[in-house]
């Protein structure tokens, strides 16, 4: 079999009803550090991915990322929009890779140790997709064979293609898929640590300011930990928590 390689492919737009260029918003305001910048700077870090690759929405709002992508020399493509799946698609035949590593632009505090692992395992057992679910949203990833996503792309529904990898969790008996829980501590539904509201960017910030010694590598666990300490902060998001959970980590056909 052909050597995998992996590919951090992460779609980027800047519009949003709740919170313009949410990947583009600051985490360090003083020194001008991204969400986005942070991210990359993270992802750089592991050994397992070979490539980090831009996949642009088309559109003149979408121009600053063409520009972050060549102040930091990384490989991008432009595409549609709405078709994000199609994106990622385009992310891993530029860079000549067979999976994709997805994580979303505008979550700055993945598990990064749980990467290399999970890419271990995708390529031992040969899997054609590998989901942390059951953890705070924002910290989870996936992992995705290209010939899975091509699969998924000929089949998707519009809603499908927007979200990427919806077509594998409804229908995971068509692939070589699974799904591993992260660690129970971790399973905290009352948290986010993904930026969607002005809310979630005060919370982010915070939580960077608080352990920007430790960046790019901020342990999610030490994050639970401060904002534990600090319940206004927890406060600030519970909004939105419950909502947002109740469409994360689908598996199988709706009923």
């Amino acid at each position: 079999m052909t050597q995998r390689s992996l590919v951090a492919a992460i779609a980027c737009r800047n519009r949003s009803t709740r919170l313009y260029g949410k990947p583009l918003q600051n985490l360090d305001v003083e020194r001008g550090i991204t969400i986005l910048q942070h991210l990359v700077d993270c992802l750089r870090t592991l050994p397992s991915v070979s490539h980090i690759c831009l996949g642009i929405a088309e559109g003149t709002d979408n121009l600053p990322f063409v520009d972050f992508a060549k102040t930091q020399g990384l490989p991008f493509v432009i595409g549609s929009e709405a078709d994000v799946l199609s994106r990622l698609i385009q992310c891993a035949r530029h860079t000549g890779s067979s999976d994709i590593l997805r994580v979303t632009s505008e979550s700055p505090f993945p598990l990064f140790e749980a990467i290399d692992p999970a890419w271990q395992i995708t390529c031992d057992r040969g899997l054609d997709a590998y989901f942390l679910d059951d953890i705070i949203d924002g910290c989870g990833f996936e992992i995705c064979s290209l010939a899975s996503l091509e699969q998924s792309h000929a089949s998707a529904d519009a809603f499908e293609r927007e979200h990427c990898t919806q077509y594998i969790r409804r229908n995971p008996q068509l692939f070589a898929a699974e799904r591993v829980s992260g660690p129970p501590e971790l399973n905290r539904k009352d948290l986010r640590l993904t930026v969607d509201n002005p809310e979630d960017l005060v919370l982010a910030r915070a939580v960077y300011q608080t352990f920007a010694d430790k960046a790019p590598r901020i342990p999610v666990a030490d994050i639970v930990r401060f904002l534990d300490a600090n319940p206004n902060l927890i406060a600030l998001t519970a909004p939105f928590a419950e909502q947002g959970y109740k469409t994360m980590y689908v598996w199988g056909k709706p009923q």
